[in-house]
Formats: C-alpha cells, sequence, structure tokens
C-alpha cells in the first residue's frame, strides 16, 4: 500500500490534486469538487490534531470501528459510494481554490511528519502506527481523486 509518507506518493497525490478544476465532476458520490477537497481535509487535520470531531464516537460506533480498521489501510480499494461520517459531511458549497490550496497544505504539513514516530490515537479507529497513519491518509486521497476522474 502506497504511503503518503513516501515522496513518490506525496509527489503523485499533488499532481493528481492540481490536474482538478473547478468543472471537474465526480463520477458517483454527492459531493461537488470544492466539498471534496474540504472534506478531505478532516482525515488530514485528525492526525495532526488540528481538528476534533464534536461527535464522539458511541459504544457501537466504536465497535464498528475496530471490525473496519484494517480496510482503512490495506491494499484493497474503497467501494464507491461509502457514507460519510456525520462529522466529516461537506454539503455547503466551498470555494474550490481556498480549498485546493488548504488540502495541498495539509498534505505537505503531513508529509513532513513522516519521521515522527508517536501519535495519538484515532478519534474512532483507535491508534495506529506510523506507516498505518501515511497509508490511511493516502488510500482516503485515493479515493477521492479516482472519484474525480484523476
Amino acid at each position: 500500500m502506497k504511503s503518503l509518507f513516501n515522496s513518490e506518493a506525496h509527489e503523485e497525490t499533488l499532481a493528481r490534486i492540481n490536474k482538478l478544476s473547478e468543472s471537474s465532476k465526480r463520477q458517483w458520490g454527492k459531493m461537488e469538487v470544492g466539498q471534496m477537497l474540504h472534506h478531505c481535509q478532516f482525515p488530514l487535520k485528525i492526525s495532526l490534531g488540528k481538528y476534533n470531531p464534536d461527535n464522539k464516537p458511541n459504544f457501537m460506533l466504536k465497535l464498528m470501528g475496530k471490525f473496519f480498521k484494517k480496510s482503512l489501510y490495506n491494499d484493497k480499494p474503497w467501494r464507491k459510494g461509502l457514507p460519510t461520517a456525520k462529522g466529516l459531511k461537506v454539503v455547503a458549497d466551498k470555494n474550490f481554490d481556498e480549498e485546493k490550496k488548504a488540502l495541498i497544505d495539509l498534505i505537505n504539513d503531513f508529509h513532513q511528519e513522516k519521521d515522527r514516530k508517536e501519535w495519538d490515537p484515532h478519534p474512532v479507529f483507535g491508534t495506529f502506527t506510523p506507516e498505518q497513519w501515511g497509508q490511511m491518509q493516502y488510500k482516503h486521497l485515493d479515493h477521492h481523486l479516482r472519484q474525480f476522474g484523476v
């Protein structure tokens, strides 16, 4: 599995984002491109300690999280149309250029942490190794970039 900590995957991800435009159309789902760029910032912010979802996971969500945890960083692509967690949904219109810049900045911030050894637990899924954090971030971005054909 590729990792956002790997320089080649980092550069590939940025190049794919730079292929997007305001007129990029989704191939599945409900989000427009600006909304997707905003949505993709949440997992990066969570990992970097810049966002803590308001809705704390209940017992059932944590249990489900443990069941799905490995799918976050394994090689199997996520299926189209997976449900989005309530606190990570984006329904308001978003400015494409602002969201693109913010996402790229967060991707670069995350990549700079490639040598970091200690990470706070994820609020739903618990602890991840540094390798798993990098893989999970890449996989989420890859999923949404494929959603918009890049």
